[in-house]
């Protein structure tokens, strides 16, 4: 198939010069998590986007998160499939230093929490059930916090797994436990650990391996983005207890992640490709995810994600499995193109850093005018409409379907999207953190093992 697809593109571009010659560079590498938000990579190879553009990419599966950072960094990558607080933390110097951006945000929702199954017997007696008798969500996590308790009793630590320290999963499952009154642990520059005074100890697994370690037990649950929430129903070892949908509604997810560099030394390039990631996003989302069995079977396939299609299905057609046999419907479960998902608003960077903040991740406060400034250098919105514009003048895109006129930040998350109750304003960062009532505020500091100010 690829052989064929490479023909093709050498075809394209003995028919089409001019767009050739445009682009300062045709042959791209692209790294990519096995997860099933990196679909938009798959579809835009897959479907023939990236070949329109005139680009001969080739998609490479990354061994972890750090790999593909690395690789990007280091050139023997163009571009990634990257957590959100991947570009933010690289350029705030946090871990590897890096100017990365991002043009092109990738998805919103698409991650679950998930326990064992002893964990959510011990968590069953607190939680509500629906008439039907099934337990009700959102699943706040006070229903673990007597199940902590017991671990603490008994002398042993309660441990969850999330992908990596700037990760949507490590925020998401913070914000959950933290929600439900358990502290999830601070970082300071001393000890990057994260467990600074926690009630939980949250440690890194990547993604494909969770179930395994979950069954394994050395961890008692997880967070962590789609096939592998729905991996554990299947293999009958563990039950997710939230989706981040629940959690925080069309909360951002993933980027697509390239340096500064490349971006300004190859410009065209940069919207060609971001061009056939919006193509490949609108095919995603398109007549009430029409496409979206089409795209499981492509996911499916070893060299993408590489779960079966039944367990991708489960929850990329718009349904998640929460109990074996407890279906329901989350038809926004994973959302690529609608509610604008691709454009990187500066709303969602900021709130990203507003978590390493709370965290001890960034030691020191820091002006609302920061954030503002590091939201900007990272998330490119302008490269975003520029390759939008482009799609509309070619009649490939729909002009009402773009935010043409946002000043990059969305309008505040009201309260009742959230799962402890607590509006979200991008613009006001630092009114946000003294907002919540576990974190660091104001001019705060983790120092030794205790949190000062």
């Amino acid at each position: 198939m690829k052989k064929l697809l490479i023909a093709l593109a050498t075809s394209t571009a003995l028919i089409s010069p001019a767009l050739a010659q445009d682009l300062e560079k045709d042959e791209l590498t692209f790294g990519f998590i096995k997860l099933t938000d990196m679909a938009p990579l798959a579809v835009a190879y897959e479907q023939g986007y990236f070949l329109d553009e005139g680009l001969f990419v080739t998609l490479e599966a990354q061994a972890n998160w750090k790999v593909l950072l690395d690789g990007v960094i280091g050139g023997q990558l163009d571009g990634a499939h990257m957590l959100a607080g991947q570009p933010l933390a690289a350029t705030i110097g946090y871990g590897t230093e890096a100017h990365i951006i991002t043009p092109f945000s990738m998805d919103l929702n698409g991650n679950g929490i998930t326990v064992s199954n002893e964990v959510w017997e011990m968590m069953k007696p607190n939680i509500p059930e629906t008439d039907a008798g099934l337990p009700q969500h959102p699943i706040s996590a006070e229903a673990l916090v007597p199940v902590v308790e017991k671990f603490r009793s008994e002398g042993k630590p309660f441990n969850m797994g999330m992908v990596f320290p700037v990760s949507t999963h490590n925020y998401e499952l913070r914000y959950w436990l933290a929600a439900g009154g358990l502290n999830p642990g601070f970082y300071s520059p001393e000890n990057i650990s994260g467990q600074i005074s926690a009630d939980v100890m949250l440690s890194v697994t990547p993604p494909p391996q969770m179930p395994a370690t979950l069954e394994a037990g050395t961890i008692s649950g997880y967070c962590v983005g789609e096939p592998w929430n729905q991996q554990a129903v299947f293999k009958g070892i563990g039950v997710p207890v939230i989706t981040d949908y629940e959690l925080w509604k069309n909360n951002p997810e993933k980027v697509f992640g390239i340096t500064a560099e490349f971006a300004e030394e190859n410009p065209n390039t940069t919207k060609a490709v971001v061009k056939a990631l919006i193509r490949a996003a609108m095919w995603l989302d398109e007549n009430d995810n029409a496409n979206r069995m089409e795209a499981v079977e492509m996911l499916s396939q070893p060299e993408y994600v590489g779960a079966d299609a039944e367990v991708i299905a489960n929850s990329m057609t718009g349904t998640f499995e929460y109990e074996k046999g407890d279906v329901r419907e989350v038809p926004d479960f994973n959302v690529f193109f609608r509610h604008n998902a691709t454009y990187p608003f500066y709303s969602d960077a900021v709130w990203y850093l507003t978590q390493m903040r709370r965290w001890g991740q960034i030691a020191e406060s820091k002006p609302d005018s920061w954030y503002d400034e590091v939201a900007k250098s990272v998330y490119k919105p302008e490269i975003y409409l520029e390759a939008a514009r482009a799609l509309v003048d070619e009649g490939l895109a729909n002009e009402a379907d773009f935010p043409w006129d946002s000043d990059g930040y969305k309008a505040p998350t009201p309260s009742e999207d959230i799962i402890d109750g607590i509006a979200y304003d991008g613009k006001a960062p630092n009114a946000y953190l003294d907002s919540l009532p576990i974190g660091l505020k104001g001019d705060q500091k983790v120092i030794g093992n205790e949190v000062q100010g």
